[in-house]
Order: C-alpha cells, then sequence, then structure tokens
C-alpha cells in the first residue's frame, strides 16, 4: 500500500506516520511506500525510515506531480489555521479551498480512487443569534460555519462527498476538536491557548489565557486523534452510507477544569504561571464555536475521548518524558 499524508511534517502529522510506521499496515494492508507532503522537512528520525519518502514545498505546487505516482491512501492534514485565515482571507482561500481542489483533482487524474481521510473541523459549526447552537453538536447540527477557516473546511466536505459520489476517490471527512496538549511552539490557530495554558507552566514558563475560565470547549488529546484519523479510514463505507463528515469524540471541558486538572497533576505553583488577560480577536472567534461535542457515529466505530483531562496532561508528560525543557517546571525538575 502506498500512502500520502499531507501536511505529514505537523503535530498530527508525524504522529500518524509513526503510528502507521508502527503498525505496517492500515486495513489490512502492508504499507510499503509513506510519503509525507509539507511545507518543511520532517523530524530526521522520521525520514531515516526505509519506507518514507518527502516531498517539500507548498502542496498547491507538489500536486502537478502527485498525480503521476497513485496512492492507495491519503491522509489530508495540510491546511491553513484559524487564526491565519481571519488575518489573511487570500491565505486561507488558498491554503484550504484552492489546494483542496488541486489535491482532488491530482487523485482523480491519477484514477485509481484512493481512500481519502480529510481533518475537518468543528469549527464548521458556528453559533447564530437567530439559530443558538445547542450546548452540544452531534452529527445532526446543521454547519453554519462563523469563521473563514470554518467555511472552508465545510466546503471542502462538500467537495469530498462529490468526488466521492463520483467514483473518483473514496472520501471521508473527521471533524476534529481541538488537539490538545501539543508540544512546541504556538501556532497561529485562535485555539492555540487551550495547549499554551497546559504546555507553558509545565516548561517553567507564565502563559496568558486570552477567555474566561467559564469557556467551554470540545477538546481531543493526540493519542485519541490518530487513532480516530485510522479508525475512521478503516470505517466500512457501508457504515458511513452517504454522510460522509462525521464528529470524532471530544473531551468536553471547561478553562476552569483544564486548570483544576493541571493543578491536580502538577501542583498549585504549576497552575499559578497561567494568567488571564482577554484578547477580543480571540474571545470573538471562540465565542462562535460549539462548547461540546457529541460524536455518536464515532462511537459506533469504537472510538472514545478521554476519560478526564488529567489522563490528557499525564499522557503529555509521558510522552515529553525525555525533554527536559518541555518539563522544567515541574516540582523536582528544575524550576
Amino acid at each position: 500500500m502506498d500512502v500520502l499524508i499531507t501536511g505529514g511534517a505537523g503535530f498530527v502529522g508525524t504522529r500518524l506516520a509513526r503510528e502507521l510506521l508502527g503498525r505496517g499496515e492500515l486495513d489490512g494492508r502492508a504499507i510499503r511506500r509513506l510519503v509525507l507532503a509539507d511545507q518543511v522537512a520532517p523530524p530526521p528520525a522520521l525520514a531515516l525510515d526505509a519506507r518514507v519518502e518527502t516531498r517539500v514545498g507548498a502542496l498547491l505546487d507538489q500536486c502537478a506531480t502527485l498525480r503521476d505516482e497513485p496512492f492507495d491512501a491519503v491522509f489530508h492534514l495540510a491546511s491553513a489555521v484559524s487564526g491565519e485565515c481571519e488575518r489573511d482571507f487570500e491565505l486561507g482561500l488558498r491554503s484550504n479551498l484552492d489546494t483542496t481542489r488541486a489535491l482532488l483533482d491530482a487523485l482523480r487524474a491519477a484514477g485509481n480512487a484512493p481512500r481519502l481521510v480529510f481533518s475537518s473541523t468543528i469549527a464548521v459549526f458556528g453559533n447564530d443569534a437567530r439559530h443558538p447552537l445547542p450546548p452540544e453538536v452531534n452529527d445532526d447540527t446543521l454547519p453554519v460555519p462563523q469563521t473563514s477557516y470554518g467555511t472552508h473546511k465545510l466546503m471542502c466536505e462538500y467537495l469530498i462527498a462529490d468526488y466521492s459520489r463520483k467514483g473518483f476517490i473514496d472520501g471521508r471527512s473527521a471533524r476534529l476538536a481541538t488537539v490538545t496538549v501539543r508540544p512546541g511552539r504556538p501556532n497561529g490557530a485562535a485555539s492555540s491557548f487551550f495547549s499554551g495554558i497546559v504546555r507553558e507552566p509545565l516548561a517553567g514558563v507564565e502563559s496568558i489565557c486570552p477567555v474566561a475560565p467559564a469557556v467551554r470547549h470540545g477538546l481531543s488529546s493526540p493519542r485519541r486523534t490518530v487513532e480516530g484519523l485510522i479508525a475512521l479510514f478503516e470505517a466500512d463505507r457501508e457504515h458511513l452510507g452517504s454522510r460522509l463528515a462525521l464528529n470524532l469524540p471530544a473531551l468536553n471541558v471547561s478553562v476552569q477544569q483544564m486548570l483544576d486538572a493541571l493543578e491536580a497533576v502538577a501542583g498549585r505553583a504549576v497552575r499559578d504561571r497561567v494568567r488571564f488577560e482577554a484578547d477580543p480577536a480571540i474571545v470573538r472567534i471562540v465565542d462562535g464555536w460549539p462548547t461540546g461535542v457529541i460524536a455518536a457515529r464515532a462511537a459506533a466505530l469504537g472510538l472514545r475521548p478521554e476519560t478526564s483531562f488529567e489522563h490528557v496532561i499525564a499522557a503529555y508528560i509521558e510522552d515529553n518524558a525525555g525533554d527536559a525543557a518541555a518539563l522544567r517546571g515541574l516540582p523536582g525538575r528544575g524550576a
């Protein structure tokens, strides 16, 4: 099996790649080749695997050559994120909508109808004053995005569904909750603070939370996100029917509950490194998002969220056990 991951050098992309390489197979077929396409190179250790090939550069520019190498499986993760799309409208259109259309056309030209999983988002659901969102959105909630990012993702969902209806691909779209805790530096997503208020305090650094403690949102651990992407790929098309987009499971928590969990796992001193300072631009975006997620169709595939946010934090600490800088804020680690 030949597999393509767009955004393959990103956080979720590299975790997905490692998981697939570790399994050695996907949907019962051995992985012969894993192509990682991104604007930057993947981590060197990942690229050392003989099955891995890299494509570095803007995905929009790569699509002309990708049509000449048929793939059996595609995970389309590449995307400009929410904050970037709000600041730069043209960037969002080019990176999300134009690039996805070009990728789909490349796969259509290859002629072998590969199976594709698209990383969509719960930001396709938006709060409208006349038709407010329910406390928790489900698979039947009407998508009414209130950001350019959510709009682009919903448009791509429809494109993927139509290309699938035509038999050009076998597509399905995973509506991801915010993936937390992400390591490294903050990215351009409006949701970046959901990781920052855990990651920075654990590293011994102050973090600013731009929204109120009562703000609630659906979160997914990196492990559960990768698990969901693979399970959706392996799902029987008969199970999905013509509704090819579904919510992935989320842990629905408030910022207050996140900080309480941080204190329970790491202590009061770590929690106290979080300071609240409202950012009107972030508040406006987050206010338009769902406050919780129900994922009944994903549950039917055997998928579940983490049982508590304490488990999410503990998994982050375990994953970064060898990174002294990431955990130097923990008691006894030198902070």
